[in-house]
């Protein structure tokens, strides 16, 4: 499967996504057959055991601290604005890239899934962090080693074998 780390797309979404950006990165890949909406649900709608465990432990973690480590409340699973792609939020759907995301106390967080119509990892996907707090720049220390790998393995679940 291939996956390769990229420059940031520059797109109006990224740029008025947060106020500011202190982390960010991007990973791409190659998906020609699916739309946006099965693109997002393959990355974020179920993820394989060993994510889980991840994201139960840093639930188990960070709950004393009061990060949030439950559904929210309007969670849906309608796929518009205000709705739900995994256990993200949909801010924004435009014709070619979706930003969905979080906001807690400690950090606020955007994915944009940009789809370039470019012929080959045309798929980009944008982890994008705005630090509320010096406790959300610690969390990003300790956590975006395990982002990177957990990210990059999510994006493999869209590769499209069949779009070479």
């Amino acid at each position: 499967m291939k996956i390769r780390e990229e420059t940031i797309p520059n797109t109006n979404a990224i740029k008025s996504a947060l106020s500011k950006i202190d982390f960010k990165d991007t990973f791409a890949t190659t998906n020609k057959t699916d739309d946006l909406k099965t693109i997002s649900n393959l990355i974020f709608g179920t993820f394989p055991g060993w994510i889980g465990f991840l994201m139960k432990l840093r639930n188990t973690l960070v709950k004393p601290f009061g990060l949030k480590v439950d559904m929210p409340e309007d969670y849906n699973i309608d796929f518009k604005v205000g709705g739900y792609s995994g256990f993200f939020k949909i801010y924004n759907i435009l014709d070619n890239e979706l930003i969905l995301g979080a906001d807690d106390k400690h950090l606020n967080f955007r994915v944009s899934i940009l789809d370039s119509s470019e012929p080959s990892f045309n798929i980009k996907v944008t982890t994008l962090v705005e630090y509320n707090n010096f406790f959300g720049k610690t969390y990003m220390v300790i956590v975006a080693p395990f982002h990177r790998i957990v990210v990059k393995s999510m994006v493999k679940r869209a590769y499209n074998v069949d779009s070479h």
